[in-house]
């Protein structure tokens, strides 16, 4: 009888023993995991279409700044490998396999070609790694393929109508635009790039805002020069060569290309017809202090670069971005263009 009073006794102080090892385990194990879980490190994936674009090099250098500071401000180390793609999406699909390997944090796309966003968003959700798409906005159907999915950047239908709105103020006071006195506006489009949404856009809009303004226009012609101030130049001579004199006003999906075809005509004893752009980079805005450029719209780089960090700063970090972040329809962030005259003639939209 002493015997089984004995081993119930001392079982039960065994199994008491256990318990509290098992407690202690596990409170060692939430403390651990909290000390796992400290982030102490963010490495941001970034690609570009191509880093020669002058508004994308602006990007690019806002977001290395961006990053400096946000890794001071927040006492955690935070790294940026930036990829230049120079306008191949192999080589691009390439970089985001390399950035997925590599182990970033957050992945931050500037497509080369918006069709493929699927792939994209598939390679990064299978990694579990979040993507946040700039500038060249991916279709509504791609974003919508994976919850940790986003685009930052501004609506190309509004730089359109900002554009367009530069030439009917313009017009409306110095009629000397129609230089031949028809009536109406003869000019030439430089688009972006063929069949990309924001060419298509800013192109379609600032007609549309020039013509509902009751100005009558004649289209000589219009073709892609991919963003790129060398291919405007060299589009625009053979222009001037066909149309000389003809063409009153240039519209631009871009500076890069109202500068390319600022340098056409330098090289010729012809006027400068009217001519507007898209971005507001700094040679752009020489220029229309210069009285080269009528006018252009700016497209925040500085401020789309800030909420490109903050973003992928906050999906590194696991926070909610629905409660820390001014979404719109859940997966996006847009900024807002405005109308360059002159350095001191801004008008806002």
């Amino acid at each position: 009888m002493k015997r089984k009073y004995f081993f119930k006794r001392y079982s039960i102080f065994f199994c008491l023993l256990f318990l509290l090892f098992q407690v202690s385990c596990s409170e060692k194990t939430t403390e651990q995991q909290k000390i796992d879980n400290t982030i102490s490190e963010i490495k941001i994936g970034f690609t570009v279409y191509r880093r020669d674009d002058t508004f994308i090099a602006m990007i690019v250098s806002n977001m290395e700044e961006a990053v400096k500071e946000g890794g001071q401000k927040n006492n955690i180390k935070i790294t940026m490998n930036t990829m230049d793609a120079k306008g191949s999406q192999t080589v691009q699909n390439d970089h985001i396999d390399k950035l997925i390997e590599q182990g970033c944090d957050v992945l931050c796309v500037n497509l080369v070609d918006r069709t493929v966003a699927a792939t994209v968003i598939d390679k990064a959700k299978a990694a579990d790694i979040p993507v946040v798409f700039f500038n060249r906005e991916p279709v509504k159907e791609d974003l919508e393929r994976w919850n940790k999915v986003y685009y930052v950047g501004a609506d190309a239908s509004e730089s359109g109508k900002l554009e367009g709105q530069i030439v009917v103020e313009q017009y409306q006071k110095n009629s000397n635009m129609d230089k031949n006195g028809d009536g109406k506006l003869q000019y030439v489009v430089l688009e972006g790039e063929q069949g990309h949404q924001d060419a298509l856009l800013r192109t379609e809009y600032a007609v549309k805002t020039i013509t509902d303004a009751g100005i009558q226009m004649d289209k000589l012609a219009g073709d892609t020069a991919n963003w790129l101030r060398s291919q405007a130049e060299t589009k625009m001579n053979q222009w001037l060569q066909i149309y000389g004199d003809e063409i009153e006003l240039i519209l631009c999906n871009n500076d890069d290309m109202a500068l390319g075809a600022i340098d056409a005509y330098e090289n010729t004893d012809k006027e400068l017809p009217a001519i507007v752009g898209i971005d507001g980079i700094a040679p752009a805005i020489e220029a229309m202090e210069q009285g080269k450029l009528l006018g252009t719209v700016k497209n925040d780089a500085q401020m789309q670069s800030e909420l490109i960090f903050e973003l992928s700063y906050r999906l590194a970090m696991k926070e909610d971005i629905s409660k820390n972040m001014n979404l719109v329809r859940g997966k996006y962030i847009f900024t807002k263009y405005t109308i360059l005259k002159s350095s001191n003639d801004v008008v806002k939209e």
